[in-house]
């Protein structure tokens, strides 16, 4: 670390922290948490999971793509500190995970699959905020809410969500990206500024509309006592016989490992580094930091692609930058609680709300089925099992369906029959098994009698016993019908 290292990292870090305070509010609230609890682990993946980290760019803290799986913990599990022991749980699994040098399996995981889990976090995630965005305070569901008419909704949480939501694609337009001032100012931090500013002013000109508008609620720390009492703690009595938490554990630590390993491949994309991060003490990093989080009682942490993106593009050179980023959240939750609780839960809403349409775009759905049935539909498959059936359910009916989908195609081009004249061509392209005999049988059917057959096997090193009898077969009664076989591999 240099002079000129600090001169990049301390702009970069202010900018990560800039986008990492509204995510880290909204994503605890979203998650029926209070705001202190997003603080505190972006303050630990901020810090600690950054000081174990190999990767100097990958930026960590809470997920938005995690949501879903907290609020249905919850629910299952009936309290929060239940979860924290299945969070402690997964953080031990990614460990060993990391251990046994687990990270290079995520290569097996198909493209489809993952974007299709994705697709359902974004979409799970703009169900559960329309609510919040409308200023509903109750607990029913989005569909509840909309049989029970719009005596329900508050006009001032709706006017908020919009003006926001226009903020957030404002920012995205070309107008805005040219302006270089504009670049470092994240549009997410606008939309809440908008937000706090329309709550401050509005209270004084229009009490009755906003005075009781739905807002952060930070405590004050006047004390280490009094912080010490905002931490929860995990539950271990009523842990150890509830299968529920071994399986959330589960979910938590394959669902986290994903999101942070994917994201690393992401990043990798925009900033190259030498030598390349390992996976593996990637997984351990996060593995420690999700166990210091559920000790803690804190949100699953992962890396965040939204995040590392910004701390690259802002010009990050090391570490310094996420490191920086940490000790301010710190600081903002500890010293400026007062100048948070201005924020209105609508603006967060929105900006979770536009991470999930960027993560379920129409435009993902159309590319997806333009590249094909056997690639739409482990996607589909993977989205709508995740919204029905939960996570982990959803994801192996995905890779199921892909790998039926990648069988069938494998074994339709594992064989292929050309003629020319009266000569006919069977061309092996690949290893054959017993599998493959339905798909020979039908293409020995299409010979006729009187003509030449040519065996072209060179691509494939084993054919099984049984595709070998069928070809015996074949080739046994090929006289009777006039058939010369040439290069016939029995």
């Amino acid at each position: 670390m240099n002079l000129s290292t600090l001169r990049n990292d301390i702009p970069a870090g202010i900018v990560v922290f800039l986008v990492a305070l509204p995510l880290s509010l909204g994503i605890a609230q979203a998650s029926g948490l209070p705001p202190f609890v997003g603080l505190l682990t972006g303050v630990i993946g901020g810090i600690l999971v950054t000081l174990l980290s190999p990767s100097r760019y990958a930026v960590s803290g809470p997920a938005a793509g995690l949501v879903t799986i907290v609020v249905g913990a919850m629910e299952t599990l009936g309290s929060f500190s239940l979860l924290l022991v299945a969070l402690i749980m997964a953080g031990a699994l990614q460990l060993i995970f990391g251990l046994l040098r687990a990270g290079r399996w995520i290569s097996l995981v198909p493209g489809t699959v993952i974007q299709g889990m994705l697709a359902a976090i974004g979409i799970l995630l703009i169900m559960q905020q329309v609510p919040v965005a409308l200023g509903y305070q109750g607990e029913e569901s989005l569909t509840a809410l909309l049989a029970q008419g719009s005596e329900l909704l508050s006009p001032a949480s709706i006017v908020i969500t919009l003006v926001a939501l226009a903020i957030l694609w404002l920012w995205t337009t070309a107008p805005i990206k040219r302006i270089r001032l504009m670049s470092f100012i994240p549009g997410p931090l606008v939309a809440v500024l908008w937000g706090s500013l329309a709550v401050v002013f509005g209270e004084r000109m229009m009490p009755e509309s906003l005075g009781n508008i739905p807002r952060i609620a930070l405590p004050k720390f006047d004390s280490a006592e009094a912080l010490g009492a905002q931490l929860s703690r995990p539950d271990w009595q009523g842990a150890w016989r509830n299968p529920s938490v071994y399986l959330i554990a589960v979910t938590l630590a394959l669902v986290a490992s994903l999101e942070t390993l994917l994201s690393q491949e992401a990043l990798k994309k925009l900033k190259s580094q030498t030598p390349a991060p390992s996976p593996d003490k990637e997984m351990r990093a996060q593995g420690v930091g999700n166990m210091l989080s559920g000790f803690l009682g804190g949100l699953p942490i992962t890396a965040v692609i939204v995040r590392s993106s910004v701390n690259v593009n802002a010009g990050a050179r090391s570490k310094v930058s996420i490191l920086l980023h940490g000790v301010l959240l710190l600081l903002s939750g500890l010293l400026f609680s007062d100048l948070l609780n201005t924020i209105p839960l609508a603006s967060l809403a929105a900006v979770l709300l536009y991470t999930g349409y960027k993560l379920a775009a129409p435009a993902l759905f159309r590319a997806q089925w333009r590249q094909g049935l056997p690639q739409f539909a482990p996607f589909i498959i993977t989205v709508g099992g995740i919204i029905v059936f939960g996570m982990l359910a959803g994801i192996a009916l995905g890779l199921m369906a892909q790998l039926l989908c990648s069988t069938y195609k494998s074994h339709r081009n594992a064989l292929q029959l050309s003629r020319y004249d009266d000569h006919y061509v069977v061309r092996f392209h690949q290893n054959l098994t017993f599998l493959h005999n339905p798909r020979l049988h039908s293409l020995l059917a299409q010979i006729p009698d009187n003509c030449v057959v040519i065996a072209e096997h060179d691509n494939a090193d084993y054919i099984d016993p049984d595709v070998r009898a069928v070809l015996a077969d074949f080739g046994a009664g090929a006289a009777n019908r006039g058939i010369q076989l040439s290069r016939w591999p029995v």
